[in-house]
């Protein structure tokens, strides 16, 4: 085979060949890489024959013949249509507002500029399709606090780690709200969560945020039914239930199989009091449903299935199930529907709560003077075998792994086993999946971030049973989903913050920025060499700052490296390895110390004063926007997730001694709020 006719091949099916590794070293794909990932992607490569014939087929969808359903374009900027239409042909628009306008082509077959943002339809020749015009940026922090050069702070927060009495053994909405109000009182204008994605209702033991089932629904253990039943409802529900409720809140850890399987119960007994009879909530139900439409059937029909396929010994992962389950879309899943009615509501019904949940949430956070309040978490993928993938297949590629490739973060490279969006499904398809997505976590929150933000330009594919050093790149129509993403982000007044953490393509940022999405910068990470850290004034005014992420341990955690004690302890590292690292972790202390020192004159005699001196730094930069996590204004030690591991340490299973009320009412997270709060202030009057 052709070396020459493979990487061709490649090239335009948008995985890249040759790439630049963290080092600044070049990299080529190997050949028996390149065939595999071709293969999972619909290309087959296998031999020369295989190759041609893919090439064919490609570029045969890309010769400018097929018109997609839908283009994008930017605001006062005229669409490229020479591909597809003749110059001067006449074009019908029918505005989204439903108002219609006659059109046409200039001489070079370009749609002049004028249409409004939205999804218009037009209509050329007696050819339709969709043209989603998109403001030149994202809603940014100035436009929600109304101000130039805005100096905001907030909170990040893990949910499930939030206490609540009687929240059953991990954070809800309910603790969340508390949370919220309580953020709000003391002057935040946002709070940053965990994902809230839906995951396995019958599998308790994968429990990570960010290998969701889909990222369309939420995760039905997060819904307080108390918020819209009653507390006297659940109550008595509880008390019919022998299930040991308070014995899991008493725990130090999240013991998700247990804290899950209660959970599931109480709301299985609550819907079977709420499906007797006319519940006076049941048009409210009703109405979320519907609006709902076809993905929310989908997805409860998935949960559905999944239990039945559970039951009948048959394999939870449909894509070995028999081709009539497999398609969502076929007479027998109807079927099912029809005589499965109830388990289907039931899956409604836990979708309702946990929304209702939510957007009570995000009303009193607004309602209590916050600018944004709640930002949601959009995990960079989901599970291959989830509702997601199940109900979006010509969309999602399901039978292949999202990574990293050896970077700072890893040096073994990550396999996150996770799939993600096909480029080309996404093109065919008018883009629904990434819309219907934005739209789902846009819903109930005033800002997005979106985990491994250089997944909308580029993600690292593993073709299955390989190592994350045997991927590669896949590229994506960054343009395209900016400008849907700018697009969604006005309509629903929310602001964009992209994790660009690890391995950045050159001019990324610029780009992001140029969208008006803000950037990472966590404290950590800003030092170049080792103990070398940036001053005050040279962090961007494009980023949000940050002590640290729920990969990472926290400032105290840090400074007693803790992260490197459990890496000794799990065997993850050798005893070269751990030397390096515990000295390099001294020189980056003494670093950190002396910039805090020289900025504020003061000695730091113990890690408190350290971690305040640190969130002081952090609010005195140019920053937009700086987010506290929780850890680090409590002072605690350990890290909610350590990249790597699964069992060894306790991820995604920490949960804070005190109730989520009260939280802010220690003595540390009290001071470290208001030494924040001033130091914001003092870096607006500098700077405005």
């Amino acid at each position: 085979m052709s070396d020459l006719q493979l990487h061709h091949l490649a090239r335009r099916a948008g995985v890249a060949v040759d790439w630049i590794d963290a080092n600044g070293r070049a990299q080529q794909v190997s050949e028996a890489n390149l065939r595999r990932i071709l293969g999972a992607l619909g290309h087959p490569a296998d031999d020369p024959d295989s190759v041609a014939s893919s090439l064919a087929a490609l570029e045969d969808a890309e010769d400018g013949q097929h018109l997609p359903p839908l283009l994008t374009a930017d605001v006062d900027a005229p669409l490229d249509l020479s591909r597809w239409f003749d110059g001067a042909s006449l074009v019908h628009a029918t505005l989204e507002d439903g108002s219609e306008q006659a059109l046409r082509l200039d001489a070079h077959g370009k749609l002049p500029a004028g249409l409004p943002i939205g999804y218009h339809r037009l209509n050329i020749n007696g050819e339709g399709f969709t043209v989603a015009v998109a403001p030149q940026r994202c809603f940014t922090l100035a436009d929600a606090q109304h101000q130039a050069t805005p100096r905001a702070w907030g909170i990040s927060a893990q949910l499930y780690s939030l206490r609540r009495p009687g929240d059953g053994g991990f954070g809800d909405c309910q603790a969340l709200e508390a949370l919220a109000r309580s953020a709000a009182e003391r002057g935040a204008d946002a709070l940053a969560i965990s994902p809230t994605h839906a995951m396995f209702a019958n599998d308790s033991h994968t429990f990570s945020p960010y290998s969701p089932s889909s990222r369309l629904f939420f995760n039905a253990l997060y819904a307080s039914p108390e918020l819209l039943l009653g507390e006297r409802v659940v109550r008595v529900a509880k008390e019919s239930l022998e299930q040991p409720f308070e014995e899991l809140e008493q725990l130090p850890l999240i013991d998700w199989p247990l804290a899950a399987a209660a959970k599931q119960k109480l709301l299985r007994a609550l819907y079977r009091d709420f499906s007797r009879g006319e519940h006076p909530l049941r048009e409210d139900f009703q109405s979320f449903r519907k609006a709902g439409g076809q993905p929310l059937e989908d997805h409860c029909r998935y949960e559905a299935l999944l239990d039945a396929a559970a039951s009948r010994g048959i394999g939870t992962d449909w894509r070995n199930w028999h081709d009539d389950w497999r398609d969502p879309g076929s007479l027998e899943v109807a079927r099912f529907a029809e005589h499965y009615p109830a388990a289907i509501e039931y899956y409604a019904f836990c979708q309702w709560l946990v929304a209702r949940g939510l957007q009570r949430v995000q009303q009193a956070a607004r309602g209590q003077g916050m600018a944004v309040g709640l930002i949601a978490d959009l995990a960079v993928g989901a599970d291959g075998a989830g509702s997601q993938a199940w109900s979006r297949q010509a969309e999602l590629l399901a039978n292949v792994h999202v990574g990293a490739p050896p970077d700072i973060l890893n040096r073994a490279g990550q396999n996150w086993g996770i799939s993600a969006f096909s480029p080309q499904g996404l093109k065919r398809n008018g883009f629904r999946a990434f819309i219907e997505m934005l739209r789902a976590n846009l819903a109930h929150a005033g800002g997005l971030r979106i985990d491994h933000v250089m997944g909308l330009y580029r993600l690292w594919l593993i073709p299955a049973g390989a190592s994350p050093q045997e991927g590669a790149y896949l590229h994506y129509p960054i343009d395209d989903l900016l400008r849907l993403l700018a697009l969604e982000s006005v309509r629903h007044r929310a602001i964009i913050l992209g994790e660009d953490l690890g391995t950045v393509p050159e001019g990324l940022r610029e780009k992001l920025a140029a969208r008006g999405i803000l950037g990472m910068r966590v404290l950590l990470f800003e030092q170049d060499p080792p103990g070398h850290f940036k001053p005050i004034l040279d962090w961007p005014d494009s980023a949000l700052a940050t002590t640290s992420t729920h990969d990472l341990p926290p400032l105290a955690g840090w400074l007693a490296s803790r992260d490197i004690d459990w890496n000794h302890r799990l065997q993850l590292i050798d005893a070269i390895t751990e030397r390096d690292w515990r000295d390099t972790r001294q020189t980056e202390i003494k670093g950190l110390g002396q910039l805090l020192e020289r900025n504020y004159h003061t000695p730091l005699q113990n890690p408190d004063a350290v971690i305040d001196a640190s969130v002081r730094l952090l609010g005195h930069t140019r920053a937009p926007l700086v987010l506290l996590p929780l850890e680090d204004l409590l002072g605690v030690d350990e890290q909610p997730n350590l990249p790597g591991t699964i069992d060894g340490h306790p991820n995604w299973r920490r949960r804070f001694a005190a109730p989520a009320a009260a939280l802010l009412d220690d003595a540390d997270a009290a001071r470290r709020l208001e030494l924040l709060a001033q130091a914001r202030e003092q870096a607006w009057e500098r700077d405005r």
